[in-house]
């Protein structure tokens, strides 16, 4: 194991201790020998980790006493007093940069400093990105989570931001273990509107394309499912394509093709995760000769800016975006601030999402039923 992985194994260990609760602040950890021995490394190896913690805020020494985990929000205060970390799941040209411009607007006119970092929606990233906000000892934080259908290995990040006092808002998804204070869409009722739109329009074979590692693409599958229910129109399985963050360009399109080669399986009509998605089956269709919405209908989602970059204008569901950003600067601030939380009630907020309707959809005649 190369000299600096080691370095980095006995950080990451020691801030686990630190982040779990196995050593408070205020408390003495092991000893250099002790640490040596526990981590069958150098002593040199040692040294550098436990300066590396030191000069990034987590560890103090006292001299002839040892080293102290420290009291990182009332012996380490942020330069500025006014901090305000940021961590998204990406950081595309996608809808990303209109929340941070919603965020960043309001931070600015309050006179505070905006740290951001970007997780690619990876959980060991997003346990970087953690570290990295508790070592610049933050005031408060929001944040989008990462992988949120499935359980998160870094909650007791949050669990020790709770007890430090440090506010933090969860936007986009939230993490259930947690329920902490957060603004989201109701995507459920997304997915149901995008898919009820197809099927007022006479579509009856629509199939879904859904992300299924974060819970807005499992919420939008949910409405999916709820409008073929409530229309009362028979629903099969193969009716969704769901893919992960790493599926999301080739698996996915590999299966999105699958079908559409299929006269017996194509659609015509394709519900979407989102613009970015919709813009991947256009082009699909257009490899295919396939034409939208002459032979298929297609509707995205979040109402972004690739929604009328291409040719053919995308029906899409709208998504908040700067509002989002504002009122979640707005929340946070006020948290810091101990002021009342009037600007969520309870808590939260759902933002209720409507339809945007472009040329990217068609209604249908009765031959295209059969």
């Amino acid at each position: 194991m190369a000299q600096q992985t080691k370095v980095s194994m006995v950080k990451q260990k020691v801030k686990e201790w630190i982040t779990e609760g196995k050593v408070l602040p205020g408390e003495k950890i092991h000893s250099e020998n002790e640490l040596v021995k526990l981590f069958e490394v150098s002593r040199h190896t040692v040294r550098q980790a436990v300066g590396d913690l030191v000069h990034e805020g987590w560890l103090y020494r006292e001299q002839g006493a040892g080293t102290f985990v420290s009291q990182r929000r009332k012996k380490n205060p942020s330069p500025t007093g006014k901090n305000i970390g940021v961590i998204t799941t990406y950081v595309t040209d996608y809808i990303f940069p209109s929340i941070i411009k919603g965020i960043e607007s309001y931070l600015s006119d309050h006179g505070y400093s905006l740290t951001f970092a970007c997780t690619d929606n990876n959980p060991d990233k997003e346990r970087s990105c953690l570290e990295s906000m508790l070592s610049r000892n933050i005031d408060g934080l929001i944040v989008e989570p990462t992988r949120s259908s499935s359980y998160n290995p870094n909650l007791h990040y949050y669990l020790q931001m709770e007890q430090n006092e440090i506010p933090y808002l969860m936007i986009n998804q939230y993490y259930p273990q947690l329920n902490p204070p957060h603004l989201i869409l109701n995507d459920e009722k997304g997915g149901f509107i995008a898919t009820e739109h197809l099927i007022k329009q006479g579509h009856r074979k629509i199939i879904g394309l859904f992300k299924s590692d974060d819970i807005q693409g499992l919420n939008r599958m949910q409405g999916f499912i709820r409008a073929f229910r409530e229309n009362e129109i028979s629903f099969f399985p193969e009716m969704i394509i769901t893919y992960t963050t790493e599926e999301k360009d080739k698996i996915l399109v590999n299966k999105l093709k699958d079908v559409l080669i299929s006269e017996e399986k194509k659609p015509t009509g394709i519900v979407c995760y989102n613009d970015e998605i919709a813009i991947s089956v256009l082009n699909v269709l257009r490899e295919l000769e396939l034409k939208v919405p002459e032979d298929i209908s297609i509707v995205g989602y979040d109402d972004s800016y690739l929604a009328e970059a291409s040719e053919t204008k995308i029906t899409s569901v709208t998504h908040p975006k700067t509002e989002m950003g504002l009122e979640a600067a707005q929340w946070i601030v006020a948290a810091v601030e101990n002021r009342e939380r009037k600007i969520v009630e309870n808590n939260q907020k759902i933002y209720e999402p409507e339809l945007v309707i472009r040329n990217s959809t068609r209604s249908i005649t009765t031959n295209h039923l059969i």
